[in-house]
């Protein structure tokens, strides 16, 4: 009996660690995160398999005497024995390569493709790059990328510059999803924070207009933000797994907590991520241009409008907000080759004070006591079939139907006036999307699809005296009467990956249609001319590419051409632009279109350097610009109770935009890596003059180690002058926003800031990172920007994946 017992106890003990011998399981060594796709094999190659999107694959099917490979294109390959894998409990860390040259995307068409078959410039942010740099929101994932320049007019915002381009002249793309509506905005917004930063996957982004899947927006780029999916299993039981994580940062007391949770089978999957992040006052460097302190704010002191003396003038009175972020999705598996996908998004912010309005000066004072958007909810809910079955007409077939819900708003109150306008704006948006591939043969390539998005706005507004509590009508943002837009395409791209590997071709063409439809109820406000507005108009847009791929060379030289029809925030809006300026609706606004040429040369030595030079020129027909217009006859009017210039969004002439970006990596040792990204854009419209979005001359540097579990990295970030000869003639009437040159006019000075970063995964299950931003405590703001960069950051992250 005694040894049957010590029998049955021996078994118990052994099967937990038969049973985990199963699996193997493989993962990034400085981040514990899974990885899929590695191929794994015996020495003889006899045997192979390939970890699923867990980063498992089954160890039975290798002998215990054997040595096993483990391969992946973006990591170091390694070998180990059946014996040592058993010891490390089949738990095996790879670590990644240093210069990554073979790198997969699925913004060019929608499927995944190697980047060197894209004749377009795109640049991957990786889920590995986003947990160590921590950027605080999608804004600052973008603007640490090095890659794409970044306004911010206030701490809750973010406005990407991509090729003298921003706002509703690039397109945000979500989960296959268009977020660009009817109320996209010319200004500088902040919609990029709707993406979940701590949930994203990836990001890609497609620098000009050089693809057929995007229609109207995609002129200076496209940011296709691919959140976290649900990972299933390959059992029918159960499996939970998910990520705890919790954040801080110094410069605005950030405080964000991050769960996803994820509960699978081989059939379903359902994952949860849900975000809080808070934010105080933001606090300004210490070293730099006394012009950007906040030496005073307004407030209501004992019922009265008052002006007080701010205590400590680095910290940015008045700019600190809130955020909540929640996604869920399900997928399931209707067999091996067909999926079905719910996907539930939901966001919301508290009050978010627009900074640059509230420093914004009167004469002598400060001109608004309060201005912030109010609230802002966001809600897309989507289906997406995918089906891998081949069929005579497809080998893959997307199709993704989605609503959204947005409702945003505007209150302001100026100094010593007892009115608060509130402006209230809502969209609904409903979209179908279907992409589909197929090939001819092993070479040749078909991708077509179909896009179809309608808009409904409407817009109220009024004003709420503080004293009495008295509500009156005002005029509304947008038509009052409700604004109907809509847009359709079809398209179908070419591919041919000649025989010999060393050519690929790549052409393709879209047709594009756009209708908008907008009432006025109430044209007393401004005396309109005109009750409705109605425009029609349609685009026939291409492109055509040739690769040269060979031997470690990469030449590539796409001809495209894109186009944006103007939408409501173009057409139909009355705001006040600048002090002294108010723009009005110009109901006579056309498209703009953009022909697009980019070169691109890319070559790597030996696998250790890689180096890289894209120049393009764009040529801007049509261009929607602000200009002084005339209304009634009159090129002045009261606005908000002052005498202003009047303004419209006009089809000036032409813009012309170039310029070059370089990128130089190499891997100086085995633990040691240098890499440096530089843009230089320059655009002038018709009349010579500088264009808006254009950013200055920016790089970004760094010297990075990484060392099994350890990663360490310091980097250098600079922006060129913006002088006030090359100020947009709108940007120099924001005298609030830049400092005076040597001759009192304004201009954006350079500026460069030190940066020290480190990861330690201790395991799989908890991961620490740490930062110094700005380690010299810079006082700087950026080019358009109205709020003043983060002094001296300390950032701090745990992550716990279980």
């Amino acid at each position: 009996m005694r040894v049957f017992l010590f029998s049955v106890l021996g078994i118990a003990m052994l099967l937990p660690l038969g049973l985990w011998a199963q699996n193997i399981i493989v993962f990034d060594q400085q981040t514990g995160s899974p990885i899929a796709d590695v191929v794994i094999y015996n020495q003889s190659k006899t045997v192979s398999t390939v970890t699923d999107k867990a980063g498992k694959a089954d160890s039975k099917l290798f002998n215990v005497t054997e040595v096993v490979v483990f391969q992946h294109f973006t990591y170091y390959t390694i070998a180990l024995s059946m014996h040592d894998l058993r010891k490390q409990h089949y738990k095996v860390g790879l670590n990644q390569k240093l210069i990554d040259l073979e790198e997969i995307v699925v913004s060019a068409n929608s499927w995944e493709i190697n980047k060197k078959e894209v004749p377009n410039k795109i640049e991957v942010i990786k889920r590995k790059d986003i947990l160590f740099e921590n950027p605080a929101t999608a804004a600052d994932m973008l603007d640490k990328s090095g890659m794409v320049f970044v306004q911010k007019s206030q701490l809750g915002g973010g406005s990407p510059m991509i090729r003298g381009f921003a706002a509703n002249k690039i397109l945000f793309v979500l989960d296959g999803v268009r977020m660009n509506n009817a109320i996209y905005r010319s200004g500088n917004l902040q919609n990029i924070l709707q993406a979940d930063v701590n949930s994203v996957k990836s990001t890609e982004i497609i620098f000009g207009s050089g693809t057929n899947i995007y229609g109207s927006d995609a002129l200076g780029g496209v940011m296709d933000v691919h959140l976290k999916v649900p990972i299933q299993h390959n059992s029918k039981t159960w499996k939970i797994s998910g990520q705890a994580m919790g954040r801080t940062a110094s410069a605005a007391f950030e405080k964000t907590g991050h769960l996803t949770l994820n509960i699978a089978n081989n059939k379903w999957a359902l994952l949860t991520m849900i975000t809080y992040s808070g934010f105080n006052d933001l606090r300004m460097g210490s070293n730099g241009n006394d012009f950007y302190l906040r030496p005073e704010y307004a407030t209501v002191v004992n019922g009265k409008d008052s002006v007080i003396d701010n205590s400590n003038p680095l910290i940015q009175k008045y700019s600190g907000y809130s955020q909540f972020n929640a996604t869920q999705k399900v997928r399931f598996n209707i067999d091996n080759l067909s999926s079905l996908n719910l996907n539930f998004y939901y966001s919301e912010t508290s009050e978010v004070p627009r900074y640059d309005r509230l420093i914004q000066k009167k004469g002598d004072g400060l001109k608004y006591v309060q201005w912030y958007y109010k609230p802002q909810k966001w809600i897309m809910t989507d289906l997406q079939y995918i089906n891998h079955k081949k069929t005579v007409l497809s080998d893959n077939y997307k199709a993704i139907v989605a609503y959204q819900h947005v409702t945003e708003g505007r209150n302001d109150r100026k100094f010593g006036n007892g009115w608060l306008r509130e402006r209230i704006e809502t969209v609904d948006a409903a979209s179908l999307n279907v992409n589909v591939d197929k090939a001819l043969d092993p070479h040749q390539f078909l991708y077509y699809g179909l896009e179809s998005v309608y808009n409904y706005v409407s817009s109220t507004g009024h004003k709420n005296n503080r004293i009495t509590g008295k509500k009156v009508p005002t005029a509304t943002r947008y038509p009052d009467g409700g604004t109907h837009y809509f847009l359709g395409g079809a398209y179908l791209t070419y591919k041919n990956n000649f025989a010999n590997n060393e050519f690929t071709f790549q052409a393709g063409i879209r047709a594009s249609y756009s209708y908008l439809q907008s009432a006025f109820n109430d044209t007393s406000w401004y005396h309109l001319p005109y009750s409705t507005i109605t425009l029609n108009n349609r685009a026939v847009t291409g492109n055509a590419g040739l690769i040269y791929h060979c031997n470690d060379w990469k030449i590539s030289l796409n001809l495209s051409s894109g186009y944006r029809t103007p939408n409501l925030d173009d057409v139909a809006k009355v705001f006040d632009s600048e002090p002294g300026n108010v723009v009005v609706p110009n109901s006579g606004l056309k498209p703009e279109y953009l022909y697009n040429t980019d070169f691109t040369v890319e070559k790597s030595f030996q696998n250790k350097i890689r180096v890289e030079a894209t120049v393009f020129y764009s040529y801007l027909h049509h261009a929607m610009v602000r200009r002084d217009f005339t209304l009634n006859g009159a090129d002045s009017m009261m606005y908000d109770g002052e005498m202003s210039k009047i303004q419209a969004v006009v089809n000036a002439g032409y813009a012309n935009i170039y310029g070059v970006s370089g990128v130089f990596s190499a891997q100086l040792n085995r633990f040691l890596a240098f890499n440096i990204n530089a843009n230089y854009i320059k655009g002038y419209d018709d009349e010579g003059l500088a264009l808006r979005h254009v950013s200055p001359f920016f790089a970004h540097t760094s010297l990075r180690f990484e060392y099994e579990k350890i990663r360490m990295e310091l980097t250098s970030v600079y922006n060129g002058e913006v002088s006030y000869a090359n100020l947009a003639p709108s940007e120099r009437d924001k005298t609030h926003l830049y400092a005076p040159d040597t001759k009192g006019n304004p201009y954006s000075p350079s500026w460069n800031t030190l940066n020290l970063k480190g990861s330690y995964a201790f395991n799989q299950t908890f991961l620490l990172t740490l930062g110094v931003e700005n380690i010299l405590d810079k006082r700087y703001r950026p080019y358009s920007s109205g709020i003043t960069a983060p002094g001296i950051n300390f950032i701090a992250a745990l992550r716990v994946t279980f």
